[in-house]
């Protein structure tokens, strides 16, 4: 019997090759219930390979009920076999979703919209992204080793859904002195970034149909979650100052800020309407989660405290993530609930993914509470605000009053909003074919018309090359 296998020499093992060969035969109905195959040798000659390796397909194949073997006869497909049939492409399987299901297929279109351009663009202001390049990876890669190699039995079993308690009580440190947190490390639950932390609060606070208000633009991340749980949504314009709290709706039962530097826009909301919001939630008996993305970066004056620090009633939920700060892949953020939830958000943890994985957690409990972490943001604020101030110098010479530009107080992107009666994705196009990368603000509205806007994140370019972007731009715009 004379059967065709394509063979690679490279990659797949050879036996793999041969069994995957032969399996791919027998439930396609090449090979049916019954027909022998051909001897290891036979085979071995065909396909030009060792014959130990066509033995040891046969094994796996024996091992799993493909085939059987007869003494002094043969090797044979099983008698079991009897119903393979070759393969005729059917009608694919209807399969019904569920709500939240249809909700995320939905959107499938609106989410995940910021990648890597292809081809990459010489000079790309890409936001929402981590100063990789400056991060110390040999030091995390020691501290990481040491945490794998002396870890105990208990340190790589499952571990506590609220996370490592060394990690809470470095992450509790560092907020309170950092960002005026006002929390004790059993307030802490450990998530897998910032985005599992709002699927939590949609989970645990909020049922299909209740009122919850957002600002307009809004991160997508945010609107997506509140979509899926089929919330009803209420978008809120953001001003200058950022969200207004005399506008916002007296039913609503949740409200998502970002006070440090509005995303996408960069407002940073005064105290003033710091309090207004929290005299609002106490009215309306309502619960304010705070979105504190990247409000470890800050230039001029001095830090606003965090909301939350304001708080005396338990009204508002803190989020935070290392994704900016690290990197995106560490995969880690917190949670700062209130302590009447405390239960709540450790148990619906633990039911989302029982909890974060342990070494890196170690790892950046080490980090944290060496000193390490501080200095590693004193590094990158210092480097941020000579990329800032190449950025404001270049576009005040390159663009003057051809656009207004918002959110350079914080954070480490700034909007430019063109003064041009071209559309946004005219302008971003245009920049992309002169090498620049500018991301269009009008996908992060849900109130329409959107004005046209555009993003540039300064974290990963050096000053020259902000520089000569915003030349090309200027030329551009």
């Amino acid at each position: 019997m004379q059967l065709v296998i394509p063979l690679s020499r490279t990659g797949t093992p050879l036996f793999r090759q041969v069994y995957l060969g032969l399996r791919q035969n027998i439930l396609s109905g090449v090979l049916r219930a019954g027909d022998r195959l051909p001897s290891s040798r036979d085979l071995a000659e065909q396909l030009g390979i060792s014959r130990t390796i066509v033995v040891l397909a046969y094994e796996h194949l024996l091992s799993e009920g493909f085939v059987e073997g007869r003494t002094g006869s043969g090797t044979y497909v099983s008698a079991g076999l009897r119903g393979t049939n070759p393969r005729v492409p059917g009608k694919p399987a209807q399969i019904r979703l569920s709500r939240f299901g249809m909700a995320s297929e939905s959107a499938a279109a609106r989410v995940n919209f910021l990648l890597p351009r292809r081809p990459v663009l010489r000079y790309d202001f890409a936001y929402g992204r981590a100063q990789v390049s400056e991060f110390p990876f040999e030091v995390w890669g020691r501290s990481l080793l040491h945490k794998a190699r002396s870890a105990s039995v208990e340190k790589i079993d499952y571990a506590p859904a609220a996370g490592s308690v060394a990690l809470r009580n470095a992450i509790c440190d560092h907020l309170r002195r950092s960002r005026a947190v006002v929390c004790e490390p059993s307030q802490v639950i450990v998530v897998n970034g910032s985005q599992q932390a709002l699927d939590l609060v949609a989970r645990v606070l909020i049922e299909r149909g209740d009122s919850v208000a957002i600002e307009d633009p809004q991160y997508q991340g945010t609107r997506e979650v509140l979509r899926a749980c089929r919330a009803r949504i209420h978008p809120v314009r953001v001003d200058r100052e950022g969200l207004n709290p005399a506008k916002l709706p007296k039913g609503a039962r949740v409200v998502f800020v970002t006070p440090s530097h509005q995303f996408p826009t960069g407002a940073i909301l005064p105290l003033a309407r710091r309090m207004a919001l929290l005299e609002w939630a106490k009215r309306n008996q309502a619960v304010i989660v705070e979105d504190d993305y990247d409000g470890e970066f800050r230039y001029e004056g001095h830090p606003l405290e965090s909301l939350q620090g304001l708080d005396t009633e338990g009204r508002v939920i803190y989020i935070g993530t290392f994704s900016r700060t690290i990197f995106s892949a560490l995969r880690i953020g917190y949670l700062i609930a209130p302590q009447s939830l405390v239960r709540a958000f450790t148990t619906a943890k633990w039911l989302c993914d029982r909890h974060t994985p342990t070494l890196e957690q170690e790892t950046l409990a080490e980090f944290i509470a060496s000193g390490m972490y501080e200095r590693h943001l004193h590094r990158i604020r210092r480097r941020n605000a000579a990329r800032r101030a190449a950025l404001l110098d270049s576009v005040q010479k390159y663009i003057a009053d051809r656009a207004e530009l918002t959110g350079d107080g914080a954070g480490a992107h700034i909007v430019l909003w063109p003064k041009t009666h071209d559309s946004e994705d005219a302008i971003v196009a245009r920049a992309a074919g002169s090498g620049v990368g500018v991301y269009g603000i009008s996908g992060y509205f849900l109130a329409r018309p959107a004005p046209p806007g555009l993003m540039l994140g300064y974290s990963r370019l050096n000053e020259q090359e902000i520089r000569e972007g915003i030349k090309r731009l200027g030329d551009v715009l």
